[in-house]
């Protein structure tokens, strides 16, 4: 089964795939991302992008089941799910990647992302990455994703009308002022560079949790110049790079790349920015996301964003000495 089911209730789509259920356990001694597997240029290869073989959307999908009435919709699940390798090296983990070799990591997300926003169906592009076994990661080989969805998630779609009403009301970008805020502030920043600003926000809901937005007011990542797409790679490894250095261990973490909406309209008042979620308050203590959280979305934070900001500015020093 493969589809895509509407719930009236939250107005949003749930994607339906049973079949990933039979998404194997790699061998520990077999990784079909490495050289010689067969799945990949045997000759090795830098960063390479892969059709997911367990994709919960398809450019050609099976007509949905016949369950759909008229309150309950299904439409087909429609788009495309892509693995993005980061290096051939099967231990390359991203903070241990060079700049040069970054660069091109960025640039493969930005022509990944292009050519999901070519597809008219697509109406968002989302490029993410999962790490860790409590993530339920299931290949450790270094790498990301990238979905092309047939409709507007429900995050990105509430962010989208939260920056329209604020533009509405003032003319300024939501985005812009939230980050003037934060660089004014000061306490939650953890690093800059020219383009980029990393910080813990002042509403954090979780733990470690961290933003990296754009300085410069831009969409998406078709918009970046050769400069700032050189500096997000760079920006993304280092931050990688400072989660493992807070607690001297390979520290798991969601990363998810908020582009604007593509194929839906005009998109000038959102802003690109990279949003991470580490599972973990400690390096033995995970944060559960339970009946609050999970059931009604009301978020807890067991910790001060300030606190924990000044925690990860040291992981960045330790990180870049």
């Amino acid at each position: 089964m493969a589809e895509i089911r509407y719930n009236p209730i939250t107005r949003d789509w749930v994607m339906v795939a049973s079949h990933r259920q039979n998404r194997p356990q790699m061998p520990k001694d077999w990784c079909p991302f490495c050289p010689g597997s067969g799945k990949v240029p045997d000759e090795g290869f830098d960063v390479l992008r892969y059709m997911n073989d367990f994709p919960a959307l398809k450019q050609d999908p099976p007509v949905p089941d016949d369950v759909a009435t008229d309150l309950f919709r299904t439409a087909p699940a429609y788009g495309r799910c892509e693995v993005i390798l980061y290096s051939d090296q099967h231990r390359a983990f991203l903070k241990d990647l060079d700049d040069e070799h970054v660069h091109k990591l960025a640039h493969l997300w930005q022509d990944t992302f292009c050519d999901m926003k070519a597809d008219e169906n697509i109406k968002y592009s989302f490029i993410f990455e999962n790490r860790g076994d409590v993530v339920g990661v299931t290949m450790p080989h270094p790498h990301g994703q990238a979905y092309g969805y047939p409709f507007i998630p429900k995050k990105p779609e509430e962010e989208m009308v939260s920056a329209r009403e604020y533009y509405a009301e003032t003319g300024r970008c939501l985005f812009c002022d939230c980050l003037a805020d934060e660089m004014k502030d000061g306490r939650r920043i953890i690093f800059e560079n020219d383009a980029f600003v990393v910080y813990v926000p002042f509403f954090s809901p979780i733990t470690y949790g961290v933003h990296v937005t754009a300085k410069r007011h831009l969409a998406d990542l078709s918009e970046m110049t050769e400069e700032e797409l050189c500096l997000l790679g760079e920006t993304i490894r280092d931050v990688a790079g400072m989660y493992d250095s807070l607690f001297d261990m390979p520290f798991p973490y969601m990363m998810c790349m908020h582009n604007a909406p593509v194929n839906s309209g005009d998109q000038t008042s959102y802003h690109f920015h990279v949003e991470f979620f580490p599972p973990m308050r400690a390096a033995d203590k995970q944060q559960f996301f339970a009946s609050s959280e999970t059931g009604v979305g009301a978020w807890c934070n067991p910790t001060c964003p300030e606190q924990k900001a000044e925690e990860l500015r040291a992981a960045y020093a330790k990180f870049k000495a």
